[in-house]
């Protein structure tokens, strides 16, 4: 609910502040004292358009700041923590219109687009009244009224609809991707089958090109390798057909080692290189072997060079198309393989989508129809409840119906389109309650909806109506009030009116006063108790001041109190 509104140098109002009601709060006060300007400055921190003809003359800005407590959960607190409001210990709405035409807002003490407020307007307060319908300005909001009416039925049926026709879309969804796409996918799959294919013929083993590399480097160089080998051999060995001129490298080790074996008794530092030497002499005995036998296998083979050769070859063009190297075209196959599964899987999953999208569109035809069916049973009880209120609000010959046809077309909510209707009185065509209804009697039609509707549930928690007394008078005036205080035991209702009938019925009465120095106008609210709130009654009965006028309002509100 709304606690507090202040409000700054708007139009002929100086200062004022309207302590609200959480029940019914009555605005009242002589023609031209400001209000108008009331409802004004609500609009303005309801995110309204601010115009700069709105300031009070002689002024830089107008201002108007409201006091806001809701519960931490409500839509309206958790779009204003959206926007980086403080709301621990309840919301503050500033709004702020400089003489210049420039707008600003503040939401939780936090600067915010204006636009913020307007959103939070949508979650806190239906404003009813001349020119502003709020509270069905869209056709989807008629809908939801009559859903939020039907209460458990409407909402177990909607549900049911929902969950069907969420299911179906995803499943439309994924069958149309699935169908676009199968070109591409037979496109996909034949290239990783061509290289599946080329893998395959070839059928490279890990590691394969790093040894075909070095062994395709030893064939290349084989007879420089002998000749090396070779070499090496004959110098440690001595083994040759030629004769060297130096002594081979064993031979040379082996006199090393006897001289030194002949003289080392005497001294064991010598016995000890005399070891070493030996060690040198069974090393080069072991090379020596090793060259031999290199030399044994170090053939040169012309025809097994071109064949490693021409497989190099082939692997690289593998390695161009699939990897760097041959272990990375392995792990390709791998993949390519995984994925043709998965395409060659997907007529089966098309085949699978289009069975169940054929029993999801019957399912959720039929939850359409069942929930079509909950609403028209829920609209028929509306219709008659709202045309039994304004039997009491002297629209009795109005007649108001809530219509729910086929659009066509399946929607998130159904394909029901919902409107209220009104028929003005007997033999008149039923028009949308918007389009039907004059100013004053849409007010009314709004507050027999919104009584109507009360026991299923508020979506604001405040509502405002302005003029919705116009044209009432004597025994229906006292009708109205009675509405508006059994809308109040659900919501906070607050209520410009010129009626007596209607404020008697007011938890809090506020009244705006105009006063005039000779040159300067100025208007102030406050709240009126006991006997200046007879007297108020009885200004607007049109008996100031008089016994009478004051004996008719202590009677009216000892009526409404009853």
């Amino acid at each position: 609910m709304i606690e507090e509104i202040r409000i700054r140098d708007l139009g002929v109002i100086d200062d004022a502040v309207l302590p609200l009601h959480p029940g019914l709060t009555v605005l009242t006060g002589e023609t031209g004292a400001g209000k108008t300007m009331v409802v004004t400055g609500l609009g303005l921190l309801l995110g309204g358009r601010g115009d700069s003809g709105l300031v009070r003359t002689g002024t830089d800005r107008t201002v108007v700041e409201g006091v806001v407590d809701l519960p931490a959960a409500h839509p309206a607190m958790v779009r204003a923590a959206e926007a980086g409001a403080d709301v621990a210990d309840g919301l503050v709405l500033v709004r702020t219109v400089q003489a210049d035409g420039r707008s600003r807002a503040h939401v939780g003490g936090r600067a915010a687009p204006v636009g913020v407020l307007g959103d939070l307007a949508e979650h806190l307060v239906a404003v009813h009244g001349q020119a502003d319908q709020w509270r069905l300005r869209r056709a989807d909001e008629h809908r939801e009224v009559l859903d939020a009416f039907g209460g458990d039925t409407v909402a177990a049926a909607l549900a049911t609809y929902r969950e069907a026709h969420t299911e179906l879309v995803v499943v439309e969804a994924e069958l149309a991707a699935l169908r676009t796409a199968a070109e591409e996918r037979a496109r996909e799959a034949e290239s990783l089958r061509v290289g599946l294919e080329r893998i395959e013929a070839l059928d490279p083993q890990p590691g394969e090109d790093d040894d075909l590399r070095a062994e395709s480097g030893r064939l290349g160089h084989a007879e420089e390798l002998r000749d090396a080998a070779g070499a090496a051999h004959e110098i440690l060995s001595g083994e040759s057909d030629t004769a060297l001129e130096t002594p081979a490298v064993l031979e040379a080790l082996g006199a090393a080692s006897a001289r030194i074996a002949h003289a080392s008794a005497a001294d064991p530092a010598l016995a000890a290189l005399g070891a070493r030497v030996d060690e040198l002499r069974y090393l080069a005995a072991d090379v020596a072997a090793d060259l031999g036998a290199y030399l044994a296998d170090a053939d040169v083979d012309p025809a097994r060079l071109e064949q490693v050769q021409q497989r190099r070859a082939a692997l690289t063009e593998l390695t161009r198309l699939y990897g760097p190297g041959v272990d990375d075209v392995i792990a390709w196959g791998g993949r390519a393989a995984v994925r043709v599964a998965e395409l060659e899987g997907t007529g089966d999953r098309i085949e699978e989508l289009a069975a169940r999208l054929e029993d999801l569109t019957t399912r959720r035809a039929d939850a359409a129809e069942a929930l079509s069916a909950a609403r028209r049973s829920a609209a028929e009880a509306l219709g008659t409840r709202i045309t039994a209120e304004l039997a009491h609000l002297a629209m009795g010959s109005a007649t108001v119906t809530v219509a729910v046809e086929d659009s066509g077309r399946f929607g998130a909510d159904g394909r029901d389109t919902v409107e209220v209707r009104l028929a003005a009185g007997p033999g008149t065509t039923p028009r949308s309650v918007t389009k039907a209804a004059s100013g004053g009697e849409l007010s009314r039609v709004m507050l027999a909806l919104e009584v109507a509707t009360a026991d299923a549930g508020t979506s604001v928690p405040t509502f405002v109506f302005d003029e919705v007394d116009a044209g009432v008078g004597g025994r229906a005036a006292l009708d109205v009030g009675a509405r508006l205080a059994a809308l109040a035991r659900h919501a906070q209702v607050v209520v410009v009116t010129h009626l007596a009938q209607v404020a008697a019925h007011a938890d809090r009465h506020l009244v705006v006063e105009k006063s005039v120095d000779g040159h300067v106008t100025r208007s102030m609210v406050h709240a009126v108790e006991g006997e200046d709130r007879v007297a108020e009654l009885a200004r607007m009965l049109g008996g100031s001041g008089t016994d009478a006028a004051l004996e008719h309002a202590r009677d009216l509100m000892a009526r409404a109190r009853a």
